[in-house]
């Protein structure tokens, strides 16, 4: 293992400090992280979390990131990086961006926030180093699956073209009480965001939004009966690199049956006016507990269409994942879930895989899916 890089890590919550952990353990290079976080306590203590975690080589250090502008010592530690990986709340997503093209560093990221992307997609046109975006679980592995199965249907079947791509992902509690049938297992924020923000899609061969929250459905997945809707983000950039592949394309979330109705009842009460997802989020964050206990993600991707007799055929992929040991650490389902993701990407361009931006379709799905990180988490 004679690969050494300096690793800088914008955020120390649960993501942040995962990534770290399962950087340091299942890589196949050495890894010096240097974890930031506006709060100094909360960056001490993910480095002190993550020095229990794993007895591999590599410096661990912490430092603190402001929450707008520069610093001498933001400075010093960028000025001789390699690579940010960003885990911080999407609305910073394009000022991490910028500071990874301005100290010339490959950047990462895990929001599925669309207008921020946009924003960075423009910011890192040209830039010699790799922008890899929208990396996690949803978006990311679950787009690179789906890629894989279609790559996979159209080789088998001498096709270029079929008939629907589906993406669905949940991260879930184990069971679920009424009225909300849901327990958050990650960002309050981020599940707001995702049921307020609208959908894109493919519908016939036409590219579209359509409202989060809609198209609800029963789905039985692995004999478990589960309830999907359209949600945003997670479909990554498919709707538009795949708009003459498919004729139906979407990504929706996966939750117990009941959720769906209750979130809607509380979107109708919004007052005219109001921040939606704020409001969302507060009178979620009201009744809806945090898990501290064991958590489930659940994946499903599939790919149907006519093979060149006129046959209807269909390919599909699940995955149900438990949380998982990492080192001395036991990693939440979600944590491990979305930082493989994240750290896979940043093999991906430490190696020298991406230059400038790159979205989902654009991934070696062999190469992703069966690296270190992600081959070890999503077994």
């Amino acid at each position: 293992m004679s690969e050494r890089h300096k690793i800088v890590i914008a955020g120390a919550g649960g993501m942040g400090s995962a990534t770290g952990l399962i950087l340091k353990e299942l890589g196949d290079f050495e890894a010096d992280l240097f974890l930031g976080d506006s709060k100094a306590d909360r960056a001490q203590a993910a480095v002190q979390w993550i020095r229990e975690g794993s007895a591999r080589e590599g410096a661990v250090e912490a430092f603190h990131l402001p929450e707008n502008g520069s610093s001498p010592e933001l400075d010093a530690i960028f000025q001789g990086a390699d690579i940010l990986l960003d885990c911080l709340p999407g609305a910073q997503a394009t000022r991490m961006a910028r500071l990874a093209r301005e100290y010339g560093l490959h950047y990462a990221n895990l929001t599925e926030h669309v207008r921020e992307t946009a924003e960075i997609m423009e910011l890192a046109a040209g830039a010699e180093q790799g922008f890899l975006l929208q990396t996690g679980l949803a978006p990311g592995f679950v787009n690179v699956l789906a890629c894989r199965l279609f790559n996979q249907f159209c080789r088998d079947h001498q096709v270029s073209s079929v008939d629907r791509i589906v993406m669905r992902v949940g991260a879930l509690a184990p069971t679920a009480q009424p009225p909300h049938y849901y327990d958050f297992t990650w960002s309050t924020i981020g599940v707001a965001t995702e049921y307020v923000e609208p959908a894109t899609v493919i519908r016939n061969f036409q590219r579209m939004e359509r409202p989060s929250l809609t198209e609800v459905q029963p789905v039985l997945i692995d004999g478990v009966l589960y309830e999907e809707a359209l949600t945003s983000g997670g479909a990554a950039d498919l709707p538009t690199s795949y708009l003459s592949k498919t004729r139906d394309l979407d990504y929706k979330t996966l939750r117990y049956p009941g959720h769906y109705a209750w979130a809607q009842a509380l979107l109708d009460q919004a007052p005219l006016g109001t921040d939606r997802i704020r409001y969302l989020h507060e009178k979620m964050r009201e009744s809806v507990p945090f898990l501290d206990g064991d958590d489930l993600v659940v994946i499903y991707a599939s790919v149907e269409g006519r093979d060149q007799s006129g046959g209807l055929r269909r390919i599909a992929a699940s995955l149900r994942i438990p949380p998982c040991q990492v080192g001395r650490h036991r990693l939440k389902a979600i944590q491990a879930t979305t930082s493989a993701g994240l750290a896979e990407s940043a093999r991906l361009l430490l190696r020298g895989a991406v230059q400038g931006v790159c979205l989902q379709t654009q991934v070696d799905p062999e190469r992703f899916l069966n690296g270190p990180f992600v081959g070890t988490i999503y077994r």
